[in-house]
């Protein structure tokens, strides 16, 4: 009897530290491209889909400074020491989700700092607290090996671009690659300050922050439930010829549907952008409620400058052209790509506002302005 007794506590203490070792998978509500696995003496990210059409997968293992290195860490893996202290960012989304878990102080060094809005992070690129690491198309890798940032945050628009500059990877520079603009919703996109916050060891802070928002994107939807009447909307506008609208099954479509309207291009069910001429555009958007996003304009004289043709357009004979062009400062930062990536449920009482004045009626605009 003592026999099988020790067998069975073998076994019994065998199938525990098994299911010890299995990770427990944090759930998301919306965000597709990431995963996190919560393991005994580690967390493994995972990112899917960082760019069109990639079947590479991207993990990445965060070790307490406190722990020792696991065993079973994939060999795939990029093994970073948490939490993090310093950072450097190649894009300015990071700013948002960095300022949403009050991190910013940890930005050492940024790329595309022209184009960055946050006025604290501005003036610390001007006194020198954050170093510049980009001129023109080129990033200075002498500089990052000389800061040594804990990380490098930045994304992939395909394979060959990954990491920014092959450099990077040649120069052994920890590199993280986030899939945020690849996601379809504009939730999705707001719940990647969950995978941005494991680094930080701030994850609970990025729950609570998350779902705060999420509740105020839902409530929002609540008054465009019951709207009998959605007015017809197209975006964007022609760059080097080719007008790019958004596909419909991209993020901003469904912004267009949340907010109570009927996008023109719902029926295309891409992610990305659908090249078109003007001529296809106006053919099916011509008699449109409202066009939004109109590229970089920010009045009428200049947009129809670009092309005479687009005041034919009736939204534009209407005066119904907005663009979120609100909040653009003295650099041409525009703050919609910060605090509204993180604050989705701000771009979508705007876009309510526009197309449903009398839902929302004391609502001032925050990220756009009528043209």
């Amino acid at each position: 009897m003592p026999f099988v007794l020790n067998i069975l506590i073998c076994l019994c203490f065998g199938f525990g530290h098994a299911l010890a070792r299995e990770p427990v998978i944090r759930e998301l509500d919306y965000a597709q491209n990431f995963s996190i696995a919560e393991y005994p003496s580690y967390t493994l990210l995972t990112v899917r889909n960082a760019y069109r059409n990639s079947s590479r997968d991207f993990q990445y293992a965060l070790v307490s400074k406190n722990n020792q290195i696991a065993a079973d860490i994939p060999t795939t893996a990029t093994i970073l020491r948490t939490p993090i202290e310093n950072v450097a960012v190649m894009e300015t989304v990071y700013i948002g989700y960095l300022a949403a878990i009050n991190q910013l102080s940890s930005i050492l060094a940024a790329a595309t700092t022209n184009f960055i809005s946050h006025p604290e992070v501005v003036a610390r690129v001007e006194s020198g607290d954050i170093q510049k690491i980009q001129s023109g198309q080129m990033i200075n890798i002498e500089r990052l090996l000389l800061i040594q940032p804990d990380l490098i945050f930045t994304t992939s628009l395909g394979e060959g671009t990954f990491e920014h500059s092959p450099q990077l990877k040649r120069a052994g520079l920890p590199v993280v690659l986030t899939a945020g603009y690849m996601e379809r919703h504009p939730l999705a996109r707001a719940e990647w300050i969950k995978f941005i916050a494991e680094f930080y060891n701030k994850g609970e802070a990025a729950e609570v922050y998350f779902e705060k928002i999420r509740n105020s994107y839902m409530n929002l939807i609540k008054t465009t439930a019951k709207t009998e009447k959605k007015p017809t909307v197209f975006c964007g506008a022609p760059y080097s010829g080719v007008w790019h609208v958004p596909g419909g099954d991209s993020f901003f479509a469904r912004f267009i549907e949340d907010a109570g309207a009927k996008y023109l291009w719902s029926d295309d069910k891409s992610q990305g952008g659908i090249p078109q001429d003007t001529e296809r555009v106006f053919l099916r958007a011509a008699n449109a409620d409202f066009w939004v996003n109109p590229s970089h304009y920010r009045n009428l004289k200049a947009l129809f400058g670009a092309d005479p043709r687009f005041d034919k357009f009736k939204a534009a004979q209407m005066g119904q052209v907005y663009n979120n062009t609100k909040q653009i400062s003295a650099n041409s930062g525009n703050n919609v790509w910060e605090r509204g990536i993180v604050h989705p449920d701000e771009v979508l009482a705007d876009l309510i506002h526009i197309f449903h004045p009398r839902l929302l009626p004391e609502h001032e605009l925050i990220y756009y302005q009528s043209l």
